[in-house]
C-alpha cells in the first residue's frame, strides 16, 4: 500500500484498522486509534513503568506525547494524499497526575483548517470522564 496516495482519513483508517503498520512511537509510548473521522480521532493509551519521572510519578512527556498525536492526528485526517504536517505549536495543560497503568482515552479535534495551518485541541481522560490534560496545537501544512 502506497502510503502517500492515500488521504489522510484514508491512511488513518488504515492504521486503525492494521492494514498499515502504527507510528513507531506508539510502542513507546502505548496508544492505538480507536476512532477515526474527518477531523477527528480517538486513541487508548496507558502509561507503564517505561514512563515514569525520578519522583516515581508518570511523567508529563506522556500526556505531551499523547497529545501531539491526538491533535496532529486529527488535522492529518483532514489533508489530501501526499499532503503532510508538522506541529508548530502545543501547548499543554496538566491538571491531574497521570495515572500509571490505567487506560486512558485521548480525543482530537481540529477547530480551524486554512491552506497553511490546522488547529486542533486534545483531551486526556479517564473512562469515568476525569480530565487529565488538555492541549491546543497549531500544525504547519505542508502542500
Amino acid at each position: 500500500m502506497d502510503k502517500k496516495k492515500l488521504t489522510g482519513l484514508e491512511l488513518m483508517k488504515a492504521m486503525m484498522e492494521g492494514r498499515i503498520p502504527r507510528a513507531p512511537i506508539a510502542e513507546i509510548v502505548p496508544m492505538k486509534p480507536m476512532e477515526v473521522a474527518g477531523g477527528y480521532v480517538k486513541f487508548s493509551a496507558r502509561a507503564d513503568k517505561r514512563h515514569i519521572n525520578p519522583l516515581g510519578g508518570v511523567h508529563g512527556g506522556f500526556a505531551a506525547t499523547v497529545l501531539d498525536s491526538v491533535t496532529g492526528c486529527a488535522v492529518h485526517t483532514m489533508l489530501e494524499a501526499g499532503t503532510s504536517y508538522g506541529t508548530v505549536d502545543l501547548n499543554i495543560k496538566m491538571l491531574k497526575a497521570v495515572p500509571l497503568e490505567k487506560e486512558l482515552v485521548a480525543e482530537g479535534k481540529v477547530i480551524h483548517l486554512s491552506k497553511k495551518i490546522g488547529v486542533s485541541e486534545g483531551t486526556l481522560k479517564d473512562a469515568d470522564g476525569n480530565l487529565y490534560a488538555h492541549a491546543t496545537a497549531t500544525c504547519l501544512i505542508y502542500r
